[in-house]
């Protein structure tokens, strides 16, 4: 598979804001590599191992999406979630952006019943089912829908635990970042200069808090998982034309043994 060339530059980062850290008093000593100096009593952070790191980050994206897997997007903090699901939706992938069900990775099982639940409640509203129950009924169930479509509507299509985590803000969403630890799903986290890099296997040092910056780096990854389903799509027709080829000659051999 070919590399994926990073689409944004250094000036685009700055632009974006991505350098800017959080308050001196509230840094994470693991940051330290990653925080070029002070200004002003904020960090600021080291754009030239942003792209370097985002770089690497976009690689495995690309591959994954080339592969066929599929990568969860996780930011459930007010300025992200929007952005976060909107550019999920363009790739596909599955998106968690209101509160993280506590086991949503390592009791998948038991989320994947809610999400039949939620599915089953949809069907009787559309077969005629709920013309038949109580008003209290249908009340009780609507309202139910209502909850597990706002929790779960981004992870419906998810059969299986997805190959890895994209995540805005790895300290807010640390019950994440510890059950993909737990098992062993790799984990990209933007990762602000109060966090812990360590914690996830592709940090992207980067401003977590501004729009701006986590519509930077999101776009980054979308891209390149656009870029890796594209690829595939690709093989797949290659694929599929060279099989016909080989059909075709193996018949035309036939005819001429005949």
């Amino acid at each position: 598979m070919a590399d994926s060339k990073l689409k944004i530059t250094y000036e685009d980062l700055l632009e974006a804001g991505v350098h800017f850290g959080h308050l001196t008093r509230k840094w994470h000593p693991e940051m330290a590599p990653y925080i070029f100096m002070e200004r002003n009593g904020i960090h600021i952070i080291d754009l030239n191992k942003t792209l370097k790191m985002l770089d690497e980050a976009v690689k495995v994206a690309r591959q994954l999406s080339g592969s066929g897997r599929k990568i969860l997007f996780v930011a459930t903090k007010k300025q992200a979630k929007d952005l976060v699901a909107a550019e999920a939706n363009k790739v596909n992938m599955p998106y968690v952006t209101e509160r993280w069900l506590g086991g949503m990775l390592t009791n998948f099982a038991t989320v994947r019943k809610s999400i039949k639940k939620m599915t089953n409640i949809e069907k009787m509203e559309s077969d005629g089912t709920f013309a038949t129950l109580s008003k209290k009924e249908r009340l009780m169930l609507t309202r139910e829908k209502t909850k597990l479509e706002r929790l779960l509507n981004g992870i419906s299509q998810l059969n299986r635990l997805p190959s890895a985590l994209f995540i805005v803000d790895i300290k807010k969403e640390h019950i994440a970042v510890a059950e993909a630890r737990k098992l062993n799903i790799p984990t990209i986290g933007m990762v602000d200069t109060n966090s812990d890099p360590n914690k996830v296997d592709f940090p992207i040092p980067a401003n977590d808090d501004a729009a701006k910056s986590i519509q930077l780096v999101i776009g980054a990854i979308t891209d390149a998982i656009k870029d890796g389903l594209e690829e595939r799509k690709k093989k797949r027709e290659d694929d599929r034309v060279k099989t016909e080829a080989n059909k075709q000659k193996q018949e035309e051999e036939t005819e001429v043994a005949n």
